[in-house]
């Protein structure tokens, strides 16, 4: 997967946030002590992974060769200081700010994600309850939190989702096949979702979580299928509707602004794509308990979910995160052993079928970033700023790394009651 070019990327401006729209991003921390302490474990890290950091004055350091993904750290003391005081997300802070840069990205974060349970010394590891910043009480999912947090990112714009996502405004992973374009990918996902909950003509069907009504649209047009689809974001219902309608299928279709603990009623089949790392762990057990009431006898569910190893989502956790801060407050990626833990515990539900998709994830990502690159000055157009810009690009290339990895993966579930 190529990037784009450096010569591209570096014609746009060093972003210079104000304290005003971007807190805390202005200036870095004063933290001389803990920036000296950062400089020693990144030269550890550096001196385990196929990456070369290069400083101004020319030094490089890292076991990266010729062809190694290059990290330039434009700005050492902004960015040790940042990386000493606030960890992991003073890492993606100080790209923000453009302390440090890379040509490939999502390369170089692929190689620290492969190591990711190394760069830490194990003693430090250990302590990570007193150094990890725990999620605020205020992004917990409850009710009125899950909207607010869903606002943050949801209700951005719908015209800035639409400059790089596909035209079915599908914003999760796509299942690609040989001679694919994003499209074709995203609906042979949502095929495969429909699939797995065996939905039909005669379908009654619930979607948890309607994005902007692709998966809805296609079950009613090309299954012939009543759909019921919940959202907790205005611009989605929306827009939504809007494209409902314009695929003539508003007499079968209905777009409700409805938490999933509030759903009415019982359907022949249930839905929810990427949905569920949203929920947090707190309310899994009220997640699966609605998927248990809201079933009808024989139907099936079907989920698709990022997911993490077990291992590293139980030490991970409680974390408050760089992605959590900026990107998507409130979530948790699960395992699937939580998954099928909590399917057990809430539900009569088992895991009958499952299709593991999650490198698929990394080339959807790789097309989205392109895209979202590409619509630069479009971006800037619709009021967002550089260090926007800078955050959304880290979000991406982070999401394609975790993938690449294998660190996550993205995996189809069909569920149904155990018999």
């Amino acid at each position: 997967m190529s990037s784009p070019p450096a010569e591209r990327r570096h014609r746009y401006a060093v972003p210079s946030p104000t304290e005003h729209e971007w807190p805390g991003l202005a200036a870095p921390p004063e933290s001389r002590v803990r920036a000296a302490i950062a400089r020693v474990l990144f030269a550890r890290a550096m001196s385990m992974v196929n990456i070369r950091a290069v400083f101004p004055d020319g030094r490089v350091i890292g076991r990266g060769g010729p062809d190694a993904p290059v990290m330039r750290i434009d700005d050492p003391d902004a960015f040790f200081r940042r990386l000493g005081t606030d960890g992991k997300i003073g890492f993606g802070e100080s790209y923000m700010t453009g302390a440090w840069s890379s040509d490939d990205l999502p390369a170089m974060l692929t190689v620290l994600a492969e190591k990711i349970t190394t760069l830490i010394p194990p003693q430090l590891q250990g302590l990570r309850r007193f150094y990890d910043p725990r999620q605020p009480v205020s992004e917990e999912n409850t009710i009125a939190g899950s909207r607010s947090n869903i606002h943050r990112h949801y209700d951005l714009s719908n015209e800035l989702f639409a400059l790089f996502l596909d035209e079915s405004m599908t914003y999760s992973a796509a299942w690609f096949e040989p001679g694919d374009t994003l499209h074709t990918a995203q609906l042979r996902k949502i095929d495969g979702i429909l699939d797995l909950a065996r939905v039909g003509p005669q379908t009654h069907l619930l979607e948890i979580g309607t994005g902007w009504g692709a998966l809805a649209v296609r079950a009613a047009v090309e299954r012939g299928a009543r759909v019921t689809t919940l959202t907790i974001s205005e611009e989605q219902k929306t827009l939504a509707e809007q494209r409902i309608a314009a695929a003539g299928v508003a007499d079968r279709v209905q777009v409700l602004i409805r938490d999933y603990r509030e759903a009415q009623g019982q359907y022949d089949a249930i839905v929810s794509v990427e949905m569920i790392e949203a929920v947090g762990e707190r309310y899994l057990p009220a997640y699966f308990s609605a998927l248990d009431r809201l079933l009808k006898p024989g139907g099936w569910v079907a989920l698709q979910a990022i997911t993490m190893p077990h291992h590293r989502m139980l030490a991970s956790r409680n974390s408050y995160t760089w992605m959590h801060k900026y990107i998507f407050p409130g979530g948790l990626l699960p395992s699937i052993e939580l998954i099928d833990q909590q399917s057990r515990e809430h539900t009569g539900l088992r895991i009958i079928e499952r299709r593991d998709i999650g490198l698929d994830y990394a080339k959807t990502l790789h097309e989205w970033r392109s895209r979202f690159l590409g619509h630069h000055d479009e971006v800037l157009g619709l009021g967002f700023d550089e260090t926007f810009i800078r955050m959304w690009e880290f979000y991406l290339s982070y999401c394609e790394a975790g993938f690449r990895s294998r660190y996550l993966t993205d995996y189809q579930l069909g569920l149904r009651r155990d018999l």
